[in-house]
């Protein structure tokens, strides 16, 4: 496993590398070094003068900004970008038709639309560089070449100062900053908004700050998935009401149960929300794949070369913090350095992966400071990049993929990278897949990260940049999309596009029955993602979509199963008896997702159900014991209590014991009492059964810490 450490800790402004993700910079830390590529960085015109007569309009503007580095010193920095052999990474447009990109979204037609962040901190001593308000910009390559040569500005004001999150939806526009989660529209379609933005959430904490409001997501059920960093705090109606989401929880990191960072999915009008996940430090951004597994990546505690990926398994706790206190890691870290615990250690401690009730880590990457994240399911990169997550680091400089493969009920991955550099300019915020399947990247363009800082405090100095990435030689196109036909609409729900797949889904649902002739040939398609991809809209078909869902179920492809699972869940069809079916599937993956359908629900059967597919645990699976865990939320006596019955006295086994010490029930601290008494527990792992109780609250619980103190001495 390839685990990049990011910049060396002895850099100096690298090794608190996060605050801003991608702009934090101090300039009197480091000198621009592409002074020797163009003299007239900071002296004037001079290298425009020279070069007006060669260049294109709208290169001449680029060459001709006052503190701009000129489109040769572009090209040059591009030529410093290094990919695998096949692959080349050329320039696609640079200052001024954009400055500090923040985020991206690609359009069905092939457009870079992009946030700014020339008032990142407005609150620092540069002030508000950009008085008029922040941009939204529409990059377009009108000719085809490669290279931009058309800007138009969506919008500009100080509601989208910094904004950290847009998603094309069609005629909608959906842009993240806190305070607010706003949706422009553009119904006649001439690039510009109607008017001022609606509010789709508002009352984020964080403003101004890097940790807040996040990019939205389409996903292969129709719904938006996003999330907010830990500095985020809460989620507000438009009304100011706190919302509640569909576990009866309001959405306040408050401990109550919620804490630190939020990942959450919710129907387009913001309806019906779910919190995915919670205990992020700095979630930057989340990505969906066709099978509707959730991903994203979240920053360490600065400079503890903790940044980590994560496969987001709904409604888990994924341990920042101390889940019962809030309290944060360092100490309990600081006490166990000085018992002699080794260095490999300080991930576990940073993110209390001891601790029950907390979800592993996919990866962990070391150092960093992590921007945005996608999933490429295109097929024109490399084969070893199919469907796999692309990922942009900007304290390393690096966009790296993390092939996945399965472990258990869950994950574990690798590192490949995409792109590289020395150049201590580059500074990757986001990434984006075109309709072509050729990868754009976003690249705020400053000389570091960390420290709340940019080294660019002047607007007529600001640069930014945004990459192509393809194999050599391809030319860029943008596949024509045909939706007024069913047939058509299926062939663009197969973009690697996700703006393309929201307007193909939107057509296909309007349709109904009349478009499922096409999408019945795509799912009897070789390819799952989109035999997947067709579920999510037969499975919604009002007379047809429980027998698609029946056939997902019985699927030979264990991630067709978990759609059909995941499908049954969210539209109420037949769910015990979805459960029933794979109840004792072969794949502990679907016997994951069989559990998490069991959360909340109250029927007499589901204590049964979860009871067979706890029986299969075997005590070398966290992900699957983290899943039972997530399932029994709310009905831990009802759960654990059929388990018993149908244990009995074997429960003492190393998968019974690690069930005694996730669950959360009163009949849990008598159990473990007698585990920790028991002479063949190594005293290691009594240490790890006696932390179980901090997790249990109630008279049973004191009745085992009093017995606890009679037991000998091991």
């Amino acid at each position: 496993m390839v685990v990049r450490q990011g910049v060396d800790d002895k850099a100096g402004f690298a090794s608190n590398c996060d605050e801003m993700r991608h702009s934090h910079k101090n300039s009197n830390v480091m000198k621009d070094s592409r002074n020797l590529m163009c003299p007239t960085l900071n002296t004037g015109r001079t290298l425009a003068a020279a070069v007006a007569l060669t260049l294109s309009p709208i290169t001449y503007a680029m060459a001709a900004h006052p503190g701009g580095v000129g489109l040769e010193a572009a090209k040059a920095q591009v030529s410093a970008l290094k990919t695998p052999a096949g692959l080349e990474a050329t320039l696609f447009a640079a200052e001024p038709m954009v400055v500090n990109p923040a985020n991206m979204d690609i359009d069905s037609r092939g457009r870079v639309w992009c946030t700014e962040g020339a008032n990142y901190r407005v609150w620092q001593k540069w002030g508000k560089l950009r008085p008029e308000g922040e941009r939204i910009v529409i990059l377009e390559d009108s000719n085809g070449d490669g290279l931009a040569d058309k800007a138009t500005t969506f919008y500009q004001g100080h509601e989208v100062n910094a904004a950290l999150g847009i998603c094309v939806l069609g005629d909608k526009v959906i842009v993240s900053c806190s305070p607010n989660i706003l949706v422009f529209t553009d119904a006649n379609h001439d690039d510009k908004a109607d008017g001022p933005p609606v509010k789709l959430f508002t009352g984020i904490k964080g403003v101004d700050h890097d940790h807040g409001a996040h990019a939205f997501v389409f996903g292969p059920d129709g719904k938006l998935y996003f999330n907010l960093g830990n500095e985020g705090h809460e989620l507000r109606l438009p009304t100011g009401a706190l919302v509640k989401d569909l576990a009866g929880n309001d959405v306040i990191a408050n401990g109550k149960p919620y804490r630190q960072g939020l990942a959450f999915r919710c129907n387009l009008d913001g309806s019906g929300l779910e919190t995915l996940g919670w205990n992020f430090r700095n979630n930057y951004e989340l990505c969906v794949d066709s099978f509707g597994t959730v991903w994203q990546s979240d920053n360490d505690d600065d400079g503890n070369r903790g940044v980590r990926i994560n496969y987001v398994m709904p409604f888990g706790n994924y341990g920042y913090v101390d889940e019962m206190t809030g309290a944060g890691w360092t100490d309990s870290w600081n006490k166990a350095k000085g018992k002699g615990v080794p260095e490999s250690e300080r991930g576990a401690y940073h993110w209390h992966l001891s601790d029950p009730g907390v979800v592993p880590n996919l990866l962990q990457t070391g150092n960093g400071s992590p921007t945005g994240i996608a999933v490429y399911e295109g097929t024109l990169l490399p084969k070893a990049f199919h469907n796999q997550l692309l990922h942009c680091d900007a304290g390393p400089k690096i966009v790296r993929a993390y092939p996945v493969e399965n472990s258990g009920a869950g994950y574990s991955a690798t590192s490949l990278d995409l792109i590289t550099t020395e150049d201590n300019w580059f500074r990757p915020s986001d990434v984006c897949v075109a309709p072509d399947g050729s990868v754009f990247v976003a690249d705020w363009n400053d000389a570091g990260v960390g420290g709340h800082n940019m080294a660019d405090q002047k607007l007529e100095n600001m640069t930014g940049r945004v990459y192509r990435v393809a194999p050599k030689g391809h030319h860029p196109t943008v596949p024509q999309v045909d939706l007024k036909s069913a047939a058509g609409a299926a062939a663009a729900l197969q973009s690697p596009n996700q703006a393309t797949r929201f307007l193909a889904w939107q057509a296909l649902s309007a349709m109904g029955p009349k478009a499922e002739s096409a999408l019945k040939k795509l799912w009897n398609s070789p390819n799952p993602r989109m035999r997947a991809r067709a579920l999510g809209l037969l499975a919604r078909l009002e007379k047809q979509g429980k027998g698609y869902v029946s056939a997902a179920l019985k699927d030979k492809d264990a991630n067709i199963r978990i759609v059909g699972l995941r499908s049954a869940h969210d539209l109420k069809l037949d769910l015990l008896g979805a459960v029933g079916q794979t109840v004792t599937d072969v794949s502990p993956q679907v016997r994951r997702e069989a559990a998490l359908a069991l959360r909340h629900n109250t029927s007499a059967e589901a204590p049964v159900l979860w009871a067979k597919l706890a029986a299969q645990h075997e005590g070398k699976d966290r992900w699957y014991l983290e899943a039972l865990g997530i399932a029994a939320d709310g009905q831990e006596e009802a759960f654990f209590t059929a388990w018993l019955k149908a244990t009995g006295d074997r429960w003492n086994t190393p998968g019974g014991r690690d069930i005694v010490w996730r669950i959360r029930s009163k009949q849990a601290p008598a159990l473990l009492v007698k585990i920790i008494g028991d002479k063949a527990t190594p005293a290691e792992a009594r240490t790890r059964y006696i932390r179980s109780l901090d997790f249990i609250k109630g008279p049973e619980k004191d009745a085992a810490l009093v017995e606890l103190l009679t037991l000998p001495a091991p």
